[in-house]
């Protein structure tokens, strides 16, 4: 009985220890938490004034350089969190990086940004692994193949493959949609090979890797990977929900998804939908671009994680999906000429300029996207982000083509 006793005694003061060590360690973090905000995120501080698109446009352009040439290697700088400095290079970003660099650089005739997608897409080859796949993560870090990643660059290398014919793309280019095929299942999804960063079994958004796949089946002229992209759309279009919402999209939290990867499933249904002349493909897309478009207020705040009712689920902006959603209503507007899309996409450009920083002493900021509004939100918490600042770039430049398009 004595045993008993002290064993049910020892055992309660071990839980109310464990209680208590989680108690200080929430108000430890609650703590670095006010610091952090009175300290770091005042080092980010944009002009909420200044909205001069040109301007916008060519720091964030500027910014994406000094992350290139940042590094040992030719691949972008991941980003730069808050008082420190350019991180290692991140392969899957440069890959649609490049893609930008080439489309911009061609579109306005500047070698120089020619000549960087050109190396981007160099590095990529050299650094892509045996089996034909990309890497998931940063560059030198723990290296497995990513399906998502690998469709992010073929988006580079298609590109480069449609300007120069250089056989190093083609054989890149084939070798990762080799891959992607012998990975992918019969119904086009994607189960084998998924980034060791993705939840499980929430990779709808794959859709986007599918779009690379096509891109490069169209370059490659080999209908294999177009059709094998199509499965996978239509893969992802079977399992939208009636209000356009995506089941299995995101990163963590399948039930309430990050706009950004939201996003990148319309980009890849309208990317596919437009190469392939599929409308059902675009129609979800635009569904899914309509829903945004209800939950966008009138400053241009959409929230950054949303239920399947489209209800904000953060007080926070991703200002990564953001920027995405934009291109999406620009897309849709260049196909629909509804006038809806292009007020959407001035509305929330001005959102997102008058939160980038392009006064910054600090050339490793000045420039640069935040992951989150405020920046202490959860998504690139204190941090500018190439991708973010690689979305912002097309959704400003798109903004541009249809102002002086109509």
């Amino acid at each position: 009985m004595t045993a008993l006793v002290f064993g049910w005694r020892t055992g309660r003061f071990t839980a109310m220890a464990n209680l208590l060590q989680k108690i200080l360690a929430r108000m430890n973090s609650f703590r670095e938490r006010r610091r952090e905000i009175a300290e770091v995120a005042p080092l980010y501080c944009p002009n909420r004034a200044d909205l001069d698109l040109e301007r916008h446009l060519a720091e964030a352009l500027a910014w994406e350089k000094r992350a290139q040439d940042a590094g040992t290697d030719r691949g972008v700088s991941y980003g730069v969190c808050f008082g420190g400095d350019f991180e290692e290079s991140y392969p899957e970003t440069t890959g649609y990086i490049c893609r930008t660099f080439l489309e911009l650089g061609t579109l306005d005739n500047n070698q120089e940004l020619v000549d960087r997608a050109v190396a981007m897409g160099v590095w990529e080859a050299a650094i892509q692994m045996s089996n034909g796949a990309v890497i998931g993560g940063m560059y030198n870090y723990n290296a497995s193949p990513a399906v998502f990643n690998t469709g992010m660059v073929l988006l580079g290398w298609a590109a480069l493959i449609r300007h120069t014919g250089e056989e190093r793309f083609v054989q890149a280019a084939r070798r990762a949609c080799d891959w992607l095929l012998g990975v992918q299942e019969a119904d086009g999804h994607w189960v084998r090979g998924n980034s060791m960063f993705a939840a499980s079994g929430s990779t709808l958004y794959n859709v986007k890797a599918a779009w690379g796949l096509c891109e490069a089946g169209f370059a490659l002229d080999n209908d294999d990977y177009v059709q094998a992209a199509v499965r996978n759309a239509e893969f992802c279009v079977a399992r939208q929900h009636e209000n356009g919402w995506f089941p299995d999209c995101c990163l963590s939290d399948p039930h309430k998804p990050l706009l950004h990867t939201l996003a990148y499933t319309m980009q890849g249904l309208i990317g596919i939908g437009k190469l392939t002349n599929r409308p059902d493909f675009i129609d979800a897309a635009r569904r899914t671009a309509d829903a945004q478009m209800s939950i966008m207020d009138d400053t241009g705040f959409i929230p950054g994680r949303q239920d399947l009712n489209f209800r904000s689920a953060a007080k926070w902006c991703c200002m990564t999906g953001s920027a995405q959603t934009s291109i999406v209503w620009a897309e849709l507007y260049l196909l629909t000429h509804e006038e809806m899309y292009r007020a959407a996409v001035r509305r929330v450009n001005r959102y997102l300029m008058a939160r980038h920083d392009i006064r910054n002493p600090d050339p490793r900021l000045r420039g640069g996207v935040s992951g989150s509004w405020p920046v202490w939100g959860d998504y690139g918490r204190l941090r500018v982000l190439n991708w973010a600042t690689k979305f912002l770039i097309d959704a400003l430049a798109l903004e541009k083509r249809i102002s002086e398009n109509g």
